[in-house]
């Protein structure tokens, strides 16, 4: 019923959808390296949460995560950041019709 892109829209539409998720993505961003810290200090949120949204990040591609030790360490996928910046590009750019409506 809908296109693979149409669909791929919504999923990243969804992952921008929660405060938390941007706010792991922009430090993330921020420190430009892989992050092996503590997160929900950073961000205030409880770990379970933090988890929970950095899974939903991970579902998405937006960001990668290595174990080690103990430890997850996690950082922007930069194949996949870009082709998601590519694909919302080609989504929101759009012209707005001059033609009179509603």
């Amino acid at each position: 019923m809908y296109t693979d892109q149409q669909k791929e829209i919504a999923l990243f539409a969804k992952v921008f959808g929660h405060p938390a998720r941007v706010a792991i993505l922009q430090r993330l961003f921020e420190i430009d390296a892989c992050y092996c810290g503590d997160l929900s200090e950073e961000i205030g949120l409880a770990q379970p949460t933090i988890s929970q949204h950095l899974k939903e990040l991970k579902t998405t591609g937006l960001i990668k995560g290595t174990v080690e030790g103990v430890k997850t360490c996690y950082c922007i996928d930069i194949e996949n950041w870009t082709k998601m910046k590519k694909l919302m590009h080609q989504f929101l750019d759009k012209d707005i019709p001059t033609a009179d409506c509603c």
